[in-house]
């Protein structure tokens, strides 16, 4: 798994509610990046992502923004160890 990074993401604003994690699945599966997706009782949205650094950052990055109808306050990034993880997913 050289070269593989993975990365959790919470995602706090109006990001529920608003197709954020249909959105987010559909880049993920773009990029080609393995992870999942899913709200968080407290109204944020977590997102775990593991792929290629550079696709993983322009996920990351995509979130910074999020669909259309969300609104991003903030999106903060912990480094998690890859888990061999290539499929994206949405938890519920």
């Amino acid at each position: 798994m050289d070269d593989v990074i993975r990365r959790r993401a919470l995602v706090h604003g109006s990001v529920q509610g608003v197709g954020f994690r249909f959105s987010t699945e559909g880049e993920a599966d773009r990029l080609e990046v393995g992870g999942f997706v899913r709200n968080l009782p407290d109204g944020t949205v977590e997102v775990e992502v593991e792929g290629r650094p550079d696709r993983v950052a322009l996920l990351l990055e995509w979130l910074d923004e999020g669909p259309r109808g969300a609104r991003v306050d903030r999106v903060d990034v912990s480094e998690l160890a890859p888990v061999g993880e290539s499929e994206f997913s949405t938890r519920h």
